[in-house]
């Protein structure tokens, strides 16, 4: 198979000469990017039970640990420009130039949609790592620290099978997209820990389960699905893991501090929202970006993908009572309210994942 290569923001991208854009020549430096973070880190004396539910959490973590080597059938062939996922969620289809492209156009761009999806899973996943790596320092109760020293170990290993994944079978790994490169370093900057909480374990861990949910339910390719159904069942108890451990915390909080917390979830959620709208695609193939966003957008395919993603993360808020008028409100406008109240573990029996 040809090794694909192409173009963005001027930049190349082929999966065994550049990760990122970055030439694998240069040095090591040059694939780092540093951020100076700050956060009160916390020794906890009391190894009690403080939390009702996270020791529970934290064996079933250590139960069900996996080995992303062994545990995945890694010699299953791959097709990288088959249709790994259905054609028909093609939100371009009846987009002029994509129609206007010739068969071997059409697999590439089957090839560049898939690779692009999965690239942004491992980005945030590796986003994860850090946030996680960050709690076990910074959040007061040592049962959420032994729980988020195992988080730290599943998004490690969900980098690494994607990386693989990506590397080995497609051969084409993207750049993380803007958006959500601003989220992530909004969660790692931020020095109190239940902001770090409610970024990523409810808000980016709930919409990555949604996520992750449709291409499972999507694929057709057996080495993904299985990868996925690996990932999600982590990623479950990850999204449990916030709603224990803020469980309350906002009900007696002073209203200019609530605010901000109910600031960042409106943000958060737009910043999501606005990630799916076809930019990359655009820029890669020389497509006109704001003809792409105005078909992306308009798309019933990915209307429904953009609102499905909020199913988990709208109950949860509920949950920790910041509702209110204002983030209702934002949430009507961005039409995901009506998931306030979706049973979240009725859709991990559906998938098996319970």
């Amino acid at each position: 198979m040809s090794h694909s290569t192409m173009s963005i923001d001027g930049r190349v991208v082929s999966g065994r000469e550049s990760f990122g854009g970055i030439d694998r020549a240069g040095s090591l430096d040059a694939e780092l990017e540093l951020l100076l973070t700050s956060f009160d880190t916390s020794y906890a004396w009391n190894y009690g039970s403080v939390k009702e539910g996270l020791r529970d959490l934290y064996e079933k973590a250590k139960r069900e640990q996996w080995n992303g080597t062994t545990a995945l059938r890694w010699d299953i062939d791959v097709d990288p420009e088959g249709e790994i996922i259905p054609a028909v969620v093609n939100p371009l289809q009846d987009y002029g130039p994509y129609k206007s492209l010739d068969p071997k156009e059409k697999a590439r761009f089957r090839h560049a949609q898939i690779s692009l999806q999965l690239s942004q899973f491992m980005h945030g996943e590796q986003g994860a790592l850090l946030a996680a790596s960050q709690l076990v320092s910074a959040v007061p109760w040592m049962e959420a620290k032994y729980y988020a020293a195992t988080q730290t170990m599943d998004e490690a290993r969900h980098v690494e099978v994607f990386s693989r994944y990506l590397r080995d079978k497609l051969e084409w790994v993207w750049p993380i997209n803007p958006n959500l490169k601003r989220l992530l370093d909004m969660i790692l900057l931020e020095s109190r820990w239940d902001f770090k909480y409610l970024g990523m374990q409810i808000l980016v861990e709930g919409l990555a389960m949604a996520a992750f949910g449709n291409m499972y339910q999507l694929a057709k390719e057996p080495l993904v699905k299985e990868i996925l159904r690996y990932v999600m069942k982590d990623e479950s108890r990850h999204v449990a893991f916030g709603v224990i451990s803020l469980k309350g915390y906002y009900d007696d909080m002073p209203e200019k501090e609530r605010r901000e917390r109910e600031d960042f979830v409106i943000e958060v959620c737009q910043l999501m929202r606005d990630r799916l709208i076809g930019n990359d695609i655009a820029r890669a193939f020389g497509w006109n970006p704001d003809e792409v966003r105005r078909i992306v957008l308009a798309s019933p395919v990915m209307q429904q993908f953009r609102e499905l993603l909020f199913m988990r993360v709208v109950p949860n808020v509920k949950k920790l009572g910041l509702l209110g008028p204002r983030v209702r409100k934002a949430f009507s406008d961005l039409h995901i309210i009506q998931f306030e109240d979706v049973d979240a573990d009725a859709l991990d029996r559906r998938l098996g994942l319970l």
